[in-house]
């Protein structure tokens, strides 16, 4: 019976229709021992979908700490004694090279990241603006930012500079926002993205995992996502930071990581799936399976305060699933 309610998910998944809530949570409530039953749906769906190609991205952390937020999960935050190192805006060149090193370990996409409840200093915005302009000129890859809650004007002058893709997750569920952040509005978030979405950006967003939200919270953030119509849901999972509130937070398995993701795809099986942060930390020798489990891309080299694996191993396990990075 069980494999028949997956069978006719996998069916209206590969319809193009994402499940509803109410089947959500009866695809999260199948028992563990269904899982690889799970995953030949989820690989079959996202093999429908994007094919054999992984989209690979990588960031720099351009402007890191001090954040006035107080996001518990976040070593960032000037809240928390993190003793994360703290610095301005890079400056251009930095950013341009540092793309450029990207490229030629095999990200086709590049996110330019700041700390901060937005990037409104006149002075970065156009120290940003002129980065963009010369990875333009110089690099072959998608421009994408990270920026923070973002206005329309801002956003457009970025444009015009060359932004092609704008990164603004919602981090959780609505109903548990208020237990990792307060200091700022959760449709604050969701207005950013209802802009970079108007303004013809491709929007990635999505959120981080295992901070406690409930499997039903999960549901509840991916019709949140369909709802936006964002083009991209980056899938990060918890790697707890020393000093944040969620310094001790053990709430993933590997089994769970990848229910999450198949999750996303059942739910959104038309759009790009990216697994990001918390990746090594959290899946362990099952970093494979993220594919089968519905992923169709994942960031490379290091993240924002945490450092990933080497590239060139990435790069192998994509060759050895027979899958090949998306140019």
């Amino acid at each position: 019976m069980m494999r028949a309610m997956l069978k006719r998910f996998e069916e209206k998944a590969l319809g193009g229709e994402g499940l509803s809530c109410e089947e959500g949570y009866e695809l999260i409530n199948l028992p563990d021992k269904l899982l690889f039953d799970i995953l030949a749906s989820t690989d079959k769906i996202r093999r429908f979908f994007k094919g054999d190609e992984v989209n690979l991205c990588s960031i720099i952390n351009a402007k890191s700490g001090l954040c006035p937020e107080d996001c518990a999960f976040c070593s960032q935050s000037a809240h928390y004694d993190t003793e994360v190192k703290t610095y301005p805006m890079v400056e251009p060149r930095k950013i341009v090279e540092t793309a450029k090193t990207a490229s030629q370990t095999g990200a086709r996409e590049f996110s330019i990241v700041t700390s901060g409840t937005s990037l409104s200093k006149d002075n970065d915005v156009a120290v940003l603006a002129e980065t963009l302009k010369e990875m333009k000129n110089d690099v072959t890859m998608e421009r994408c930012a990270s920026l923070g809650i973002m206005d329309a004007e801002t956003l457009q002058k970025l444009k015009d500079a060359g932004l092609e893709s704008y990164h603004h997750n919602l981090e959780t569920a609505r109903s548990f926002f208020p237990n990792i952040c307060t200091t700022h509005d959760y449709e604050e978030d969701v207005n950013t993205v209802r802009t970079a979405k108007r303004l013809g950006l491709y929007t990635c967003c999505g959120g981080v995992f295992g901070l406690g939200e409930s499997r039903e919270q999960r549901v509840e953030l991916a019709i949140t996502l369909r709802g936006l119509d964002v083009d991209s849901i980056p899938i990060n999972f918890l790697n707890p930071r020393p000093g944040t509130p969620l310094e001790n937070a053990d709430n993933l398995t590997p089994i769970e990581c990848l229910r999450i993701i198949s999750l996303f795809r059942f739910m959104l099986p038309t759009k790009d799936i990216v697994i990001c942060g918390g990746r090594e930390v959290n899946l362990r020798d099952m970093q494979c399976l993220i594919f089968a489990a519905g992923a169709n891309g994942m960031m490379i080299g290091n993240y924002l305060t945490t450092t990933g694996r080497p590239p060139e191993k990435d790069l192998q396990m994509v060759r050895d699933l027979g899958l090949k990075p998306r140019k």
